[in-house]
């Protein structure tokens, strides 16, 4: 992880002093604004170098801004012409700060979360994600990030082309004290409610015996990208996988509860069990793009979220890191 160009980009009529990090051919602009100022005073800047970068790197680090609040950042991230999402169907805890900004998943310090795009599990998500540091770790909890179009390009094409034709299809069990309940994953206690979303989503839903939901959505293996019409592998399959969990975890899980209810897995469309070897080539295809990056106190990262997946290290110290998401896709 070199940087590759150091420069200053005239952007808002001032120049921005840009450092673009590239590695195996994931790429990230850290651009630091040419005065010092908040984001709502550098808010045309910002404008400017998305529009001229994001579409070519997808990711961008604003670094030296002023640091203001959470309102400061769920105003600024507003305020690029989209309304912020709320965290709708989400398959991690995650706690809502005001509207439209998040808390990053809460797992444990010393867990990785894998590489993946935000809710490309499901048939809809957003384009853009924005992230805060409010406080950086004293140890590790970086951010890494993978290029989508790359991944595509560095798999196997006859594993994408099984992926493709036959789909994936995420199977979920939430609440029993092992996954988030869904009560919490729908915002609503009202049954009724959360049937009515998931007609809307093409999600089949099942009510258990003891209250609790099962639901299976079949979903993409890749996509193509609105504005650039480049191919991007755009799914969670290593992520979901039970072969993705730790092996101590992995087993007590299915000694206690067996395939069928745990909380989260994912087959093929058709329900036939994906291969673990495709799913480690993918995961060896994702280490080998992550580029990794210290987050400071004050930073804002934006990715464009279906040509850029992201992760988590494991951490030491206070870690908040606050997530903010815009335009979904496809428009409704």
């Amino acid at each position: 992880m070199d940087p590759t160009q150091t420069s200053s980009l005239d952007a808002g009529h001032a120049a921005w002093r840009t450092e673009m990090l590239d590695h195996a051919g994931t790429t990230l602009l850290i651009a630091s604004p040419p005065y010092p100022g908040s984001g709502d005073d550098h808010r045309a800047g910002v404008r400017d170098l998305a529009g001229r970068s994001l579409h070519q790197c997808g990711a961008m680090l604003l670094r030296g801004l002023r640091k203001g609040t959470v309102s400061d950042f769920n105003d600024f991230a507003a305020s690029f012409g989209h309304e912020l999402l709320s965290y709708e169907f989400g398959s991690t805890p995650r706690s809502r700060i005001e509207k439209g900004v998040y808390s990053s998943t809460e797992y444990p310090a010393h867990q990785w979360i894998p590489q993946h795009n935000e809710q490309s599990y499901t048939l809809k998500w957003p384009l853009k994600i924005w992230f805060f540091c409010d406080n950086p770790p004293d140890v590790g909890g970086e951010t890494p990030i993978a290029d989508s179009r790359q991944v595509y390009r560095r798999l196997d094409p006859a594993l994408r082309a099984t992926f493709k034709r036959k789909g994936l299809m995420y199977v979920r069990n939430y609440g029993n004290g092992l996954d988030v309940p869904w009560q919490r994953v729908f915002h609503t206690s009202d049954k009724v409610v959360v049937e009515a979303y998931c007609r809307a989503q093409s999600i089949q839903w099942e009510w258990r015996d003891d209250g609790e939901l099962r639901t299976r959505q079949l979903c993409q293996s890749e996509a193509c990208h609105p504005t650039t019409g480049e191919r991007v592998w755009f799914n969670q399959a290593h992520l979901f996988h039970v072969s993705g969990l730790e092996p101590a975890t992995r087993d007590a899980l299915l000694a206690a509860v067996g395939e069928a209810d745990l909380p989260r897995n994912v087959y093929y469309g058709d329900g036939t069990p994906i291969e673990v070897a495709a799913l480690d080539e993918i995961r060896g295809v994702y280490r080998e793009l992550s580029l990794t990056f210290r987050w400071h106190d004050g930073d804002i990262l934006l990715l464009d979220n279906m040509l850029t997946s992201h992760g988590r290290a494991p951490f030491k110290g206070k870690r908040r890191i606050l997530v903010a998401m815009t335009e979904p896709y496809p428009t409704p």
